[in-house]
């Protein structure tokens, strides 16, 4: 419907690890220059599971957003906000929530194994079973059409299709619909409306999804038209009503390859992190005692490179040549450990250093970070605010 807008959201955890970098700001970095993006800080979200000890999500939200601008994310190119205060997210959740049906709430994959997993919370809550819808007002407020996601999160996307998909059929029949549906065909112009109509045709008497392709395209190179008249036409192309909410797709990311200092994945609750504002001296100091093949007992021994979680660290930092020379004198013990870990440490230290740099200059200027948000809340708000309109238009909620 409109170009391709991109949306991702992080709860705020407050300073930011490596493996948040490799996983998730990285791709940030790269999207920022290829698409209309915007990142927001999901503080609503953190009271799903943290309602009952809110009082750090503030502190931990300022320094998150120093580590996204210190990595690279950069306000000229995204807007960056804090969900909660743009207040029309909690609109679009209230009013999707009288139309959702329960089951597709129970349903969500997640919600169970959550439960499952943080056992020592309280999760029987409204807020936590309806953190899904939620999760969908987010992407549905901006008419997002891409969702940057792991394969774990692509039933979250789907569930926000089907949400836009049934909002679209119960409330997009506007009066007179089928008649401005078919003016505003002719509006293309004649090739173009002659186009329109048997791609429309064969869509819906075929169910040919390269004609429904070759029509969105059609429409999205279409320069003369109001932006509801091509929602009228996006959605009498697939033989609905106007098209309110935008279906979003799951722009699916490479899952991260950046492990922990135990090999396991880099998290928080397996304490076995590096933090993006780490002090060079512990960097070190983490590196050199991390654990390596236990068949090492001595210098002497030969070791597995295959068994070891540094081996790991060089598969991310190290190029061919130096991982061959790791692999060569780790099996013949021709090198020791802690000369296979000291690579590591420069590459680790050279990647920090910019990063470090940055953030250094942001928190002694916290204003500067303030201004930033503020002005990327401004700017989402704008979005959420032309949403909100067409959909209290729709469901007869506009009282003007």
């Amino acid at each position: 419907m409109y170009a391709d807008r991109v949306l991702s959201g992080m709860r705020p955890t407050g300073s930011l690890h490596l493996g948040h970098y490799h996983g998730v700001l990285k791709n940030w970095i790269k999207l920022q220059h290829e698409y209309e993006c915007l990142f927001f800080v999901a503080d609503w979200h953190a009271l799903t599971t943290q309602y009952d000890n809110p009082r750090g999500i503030e502190e931990a939200t300022w320094q998150m957003v120093i580590d996204w601008l210190a990595a690279g994310v950069d306000p000229s190119k995204a807007t960056l906000f804090i969900q909660s205060q743009v207040i029309e997210h909690a609109e679009l959740h209230l009013l999707l929530s009288m139309m959702t049906p329960l089951g597709w709430l129970e349903r969500v994959p997640t919600y169970k194994d959550q439960q499952e997993k943080l056992t020592e919370k309280d999760l029987s809550t409204y807020g936590f079973l309806g953190y899904p819808l939620l999760q969908s007002a987010d992407i549905l407020i901006y008419r997002a059409n891409q969702v940057p996601v792991g394969e774990d999160q692509v039933p979250h996307i789907e569930f926000s299709r089907e949400i836009a998909r049934r909002f679209n059929h119960l409330y997009g029949k506007e009066p007179g619909y089928e008649e401005r549906a078919e003016a505003a065909v002719k509006k293309l112009g004649g090739k173009k409306s002659k186009l329109y109509q048997e791609l429309r045709t064969r869509y819906q008497q075929a169910g040919d999804d390269a004609a429904l392709d070759s029509a969105r395209a059609l429409l999205g190179e279409t320069q003369n038209l109001s932006l509801g008249d091509k929602e009228r036409l996006y959605g009498y192309l697939e033989g609905g009503g106007k098209m309110i909410l935008t279906e979003p797709d799951a722009l699916l990311t490479v899952a991260s390859r950046m492990p922990g200092l135990d090999g396991q994945k880099m998290s928080k609750s397996y304490h076995n992190t590096i933090s993006l504002r780490e002090d060079p001296d512990q960097v070190g100091k983490k590196i050199r005692t991390m654990p390596t093949d236990p068949a090492r007992g001595r210098r002497t021994d030969p070791g597995d490179p295959d068994k070891c979680p540094v081996w790991q660290l060089h598969e991310v930092y190290s190029g061919d040549d130096l991982r061959a020379w790791v692999r060569q004198g780790c099996t013949s013990a021709g090198i020791g450990c802690l000369e296979c870990k000291q690579p590591v440490i420069e590459a680790m230290l050279k990647e920090l250093a910019p990063i470090q740099e940055r953030a250094r200059a942001y928190t002694e200027e916290p204003d500067v970070v303030k201004n930033i948000i503020a002005d990327g809340c401004e700017k989402a708000r704008d979005l959420a605010r032309e949403t909100m309109r067409d959909v209290r238009e729709a469901m007869g909620l506009n009282y003007g």
